[in-house]
Formats: structure tokens, C-alpha cells, sequence
């Protein structure tokens, strides 16, 4: 089986550690993974048995173009996940129905006031990694930030920031092929501390709670993904809310839990086999 592993050019896939690992663990499993750039005018995504994207990191700048891309590339092979998925995840909008507990969310229209809140994070509903994202206590600074979203024509959302994030954590959950894999606790992206190697993320099990919602979310979300993470947080009264659910192009932590490449790796092939 011959698969395409999807990145991005090399200014952005650089920054993927966790290519290696995954086609090490591939070949094992009898599949030859070849990393290719989505934005490829070369490529013939038609000679491989499936097309796995990973590093497209790139997408958020031209998402109408990467979901084109996405629809197009499956009209001639497997798509994991498939583009009916990656056009609904690229859009944070999702949030709106997903029927979970969800971290509190107002989406603004023009002119509208924001909820009274000790602190804001303002981000756009098409986002990844933090881009044009503000946290500020500052309730007129959150609301330039929003104003200049709207501007723009994006969708903003505008959440309250939890001290949970820095207290306890994001809390992220894998899944290969619907199965849990591992879970670790990620650095908050906004808490002001730089993000290292060493204190990224670390493994942890989750709490029955957060299990318990993480599997809510799986069966909330469309079937058949190759690979899924859902990202939760704790409310000031404890509860687990999801933040969001990364079915695109998230980090997996491969390099954090010792079965994981592996694993991911067995869901490929065996998504392969069910044809």
C-alpha cells in the first residue's frame, strides 16, 4: 500500500517532528508513506491507495482552497479524514450544535457588546495555533480585536479565559481509527510562559469525567475518522467542557506515548483493508 503522508512546504512542515516516527511505524505495518505538499501541482494524488493529512499547517490561509483541494483529491482516492470532515472542522462554528459541554462561547455581530467577563480571549472561528488570537482583560481592547475580525469578514468568537488552563491544563485525548490511544497535558498557548521541549506536553490519564465527555464528543462528531483529538478544560466548578475537537491536521503526540505510532499506524492499515 502506497500512502501519502500530506504536509505543508517546507517553511511550515519543518516543524514536524512526529513525521518520522509515523512513517517508521507505517512501513511496519506493510505501507509506504510518502510525505507530499498539498499545495503540489505536481502531485497525482490518484497513484496512492489513500491521501492521510498531517502537517497542512498551512491551510488556515487559504481554507476555501485547501477544502477544494480535499474534495478534489477524493473524488480520485481515500481521503483520511475525509473532506466532508475537514470542511465542518476547519470551521470552529461547529461548536455551535454540537450537542457537549463546550467551553462558553459568544459569537459577536457588528455593534454588539461583549459579556461581562474578568478576562477575553478573541479569536477567529477559522484558526489554528493560536493565530489572531488576543487574551486581555481589557474589555475595550477585546472589543477593537473583535471589531477588526469583523472587519475582515471572519466569524470572531469571543470566550472567557479560564485560570483552570494554567492550574490544571489542556487536557488532549487521541484516538486512532475510534479507539483511545493516549492523553497528555498540553501547554496553554496563552499563558504568557514560553512553550518547550520539555514542558510541552506529558502524559496523563484522564479523569472518569473527562473520559466519559471525550466519548460524548466521538459520538457527536461524523464516523469513520482515521484519527481524532479532543481537547478539554475544567470550568471554574470543575466541569469538563470541550475546547475544541482537532479532526484536520492536529499535533498527535506520537513521540510522547510509546504505543501510539504503532497504533496509529494499525488503524491506517486497517482502514485500508476495509476498502
Amino acid at each position: 500500500m502506497k500512502v501519502a503522508y500530506v504536509t505543508a512546504d517546507d517553511t511550515v512542515s519543518r516543524h514536524d517532528d512526529e513525521r518520522e516516527t509515523a512513517l517508521a511505524a507505517w512501513l511496519g505495518a506493510g505501507i509506504e508513506g510518502a510525505p507530499v505538499n498539498w499545495r503540489d501541482p505536481r502531485a497525482d494524488w490518484s497513484e496512492f491507495d489513500a491521501v492521510v493529512v498531517r502537517s497542512a499547517w498551512d491551510y488556515i490561509e487559504r481554507r476555501d482552497e485547501f477544502v477544494a483541494w480535499a474534495h478534489r483529491v477524493e473524488r480520485v482516492t481515500r481521503l483520511f479524514n475525509p473532506a466532508a470532515v475537514l470542511e465542518w472542522n476547519t470551521d470552529k462554528t461547529y461548536l455551535r450544535a454540537l450537542g457537549v459541554p463546550t467551553v462558553p462561547t459568544f459569537w459577536p455581530e457588528p455593534g454588539a457588546g461583549l459579556p461581562e467577563w474578568d478576562e477575553y480571549v478573541v479569536k477567529p472561528a477559522v484558526s489554528a495555533g493560536a493565530r489572531d488570537t488576543t487574551r486581555t482583560a481589557d474589555r475595550d481592547a477585546a472589543a477593537a480585536h473583535v471589531a477588526r475580525l469583523l472587519d475582515e469578514g471572519r466569524t470572531v468568537m469571543v470566550q472567557p479565559y479560564l485560570p483552570s488552563v494554567e492550574l490544571e491544563g489542556e487536557l488532549s485525548l487521541l484516538y486512532f481509527g475510534g479507539r483511545f490511544s493516549h492523553a497528555v497535558r498540553r501547554h496553554p498557548m496563552l499563558s504568557g510562559v514560553e512553550a518547550t521541549a520539555e514542558n510541552r506536553a506529558t502524559l496523563r490519564d484522564p479523569d472518569d469525567d473527562q473520559f466519559a465527555l471525550a466519548e460524548r464528543v466521538l459520538a457527536a462528531v461524523p464516523p469513520d475518522l482515521l484519527y481524532a483529538r479532543v481537547d478539554l478544560v475544567r470550568m471554574p466548578d470543575g466541569e469538563p467542557v470541550l475546547m475544541e475537537v482537532e479532526l484536520t491536521e492536529p499535533y498527535l503526540f506520537l513521540r510522547d506515548e510509546l504505543a501510539a505510532p504503532d497504533l496509529f499506524a494499525e488503524a491506517l492499515a486497517e482502514a485500508l483493508k476495509a476498502g
